[in-house]
């Protein structure tokens, strides 16, 4: 039974950790600032870098707010496949943040079962191993971005409507791979941080 609990409670962590780390890339929105910045993305658009920021945080609020049902970007036209992949994405972000707000119960509990029986020393080879993961999949995304985005829309999204055509839906055109690239950086950067943080906190209250 503790063997148990411990093992879920770590698993409420890591679930803490993942989400409030997809969280936060999603929300950082200086990182598509710099993409549209640095690729030039107004430019290749022809059209203002106002006009294009305006147009990100439109879906943004589409992907975030529930009384806002119909995505209606003002200068890109979408196509059904397009505005159902982006449906998709609006229920996988929700879906991330209720496992954020019920892990973060879980691991609040755990954590203060933890503390009262001096259980920090327990943390410690969890996280060790979990920090090991991280830099195994940044060189995996250093050799071969292209395979690994695939994968991971293979693993969430059971049809092929990710496959945007510039021509019916030219929003994929102002969210360029790059883009995507350096959300998957940050994410793998904050979740090792993350459990490093947590190893060296473990390790330091071990015994306390």
């Amino acid at each position: 039974m503790i063997l148990l609990k411990k093992i879920a409670g770590f698993i409420s962590l890591l679930l803490l950790i993942i989400t409030a780390s997809i969280a936060i890339v999603i929300l950082f929105t200086p990182l598509y600032h710099f993409s549209a910045w640095y690729h030039d993305i107004p430019e290749r658009l022809n059209m203002s870098y106002d006009t294009l920021i305006d147009n990100y945080y439109v879906l943004l609020r589409y992907l975030h707010f529930p009384w806002i049902q119909e995505l209606n970007l003002p200068d890109f036209p979408s196509s059904e496949s397009g505005l159902f992949h982006f449906w998709e994405v609006k229920i996988l972000f929700y879906i991330n943040y209720g496992v954020l707000v019920i892990s973060a119960l879980a691991s609040y509990v755990y954590i203060r079962y933890v503390k009262q029986n001096r259980l920090f020393w327990t943390l410690q080879k969890p996280f060790f191993a979990a920090s090991l993961v991280p830099p195994i999949l940044l060189m995996l995304l250093a050799i071969n971005f292209d395979r690994m985005f695939v994968i991971f829309h293979e693993l969430f999204f059971n049809n092929d409507a990710w496959l945007f055509n510039p021509a019916t839906d030219p929003i994929i055109l102002a969210l360029p791979q790059e883009f995507f690239m350096y959300c998957f950086i940050l994410f793998f950067i904050l979740i090792e941080a993350s459990f490093i943080f947590g190893y060296r906190y473990s390790k330091k209250n071990a015994f306390k």
